[in-house]
């Protein structure tokens, strides 16, 4: 079993996937901060001076006695849902972009193996050479 483990762990693709698990994961806090401390206050700024993560729908309005809370408000919060709606598109934007950069690399690449024809061994020359001359003699 261990033997096992020691060729799972060893193949390409799971050190591939867990090294784009670990950017990933970094990408997605460099989005998030992105949105919230840049996106997110113009937006706040351009309508009225208000966070989007304060935005909600009160269903039930908290109940207060004496100053204390005696019953917390009932509430649908949109605001964050906006939020990461945001950060969604962005992500998708930017993977949209790099995706696009990478095949035209890979495209470019491959451009570049076609134009460049492999040398014919004398071997190959000799055979094709024998080929077209029976194929004259039929």
């Amino acid at each position: 079993m261990i033997k096992e483990f020691k060729e799972f762990i060893s193949r390409g693709n799971v050190l591939d996937l867990a090294v784009g698990v670990v950017m990933g994961a970094a990408f997605k806090a460099i989005i998030d901060s992105f949105v919230e401390d840049i996106i997110m206050p113009i937006i706040g700024l351009l309508i009225g001076d208000m966070s989007l993560s304060d935005m909600k729908l009160v269903l039930k309005p908290a109940i207060f006695e004496a100053g204390e809370v005696v019953k917390p408000e009932l509430a649908i919060g949109y605001g964050n849902l906006i939020q990461m709606i945001v950060n969604f598109l962005i992500i998708s934007i930017f993977i949209f972009f790099m995706v696009k950069a990478f095949n035209k690399l890979q495209r470019k690449k491959d451009e570049d193996e076609e134009a460049v024809e492999p040398e014919k061994s004398e071997e190959t020359i000799l055979l094709e050479e024998i080929r077209d001359l029976l194929a004259k003699k039929s």
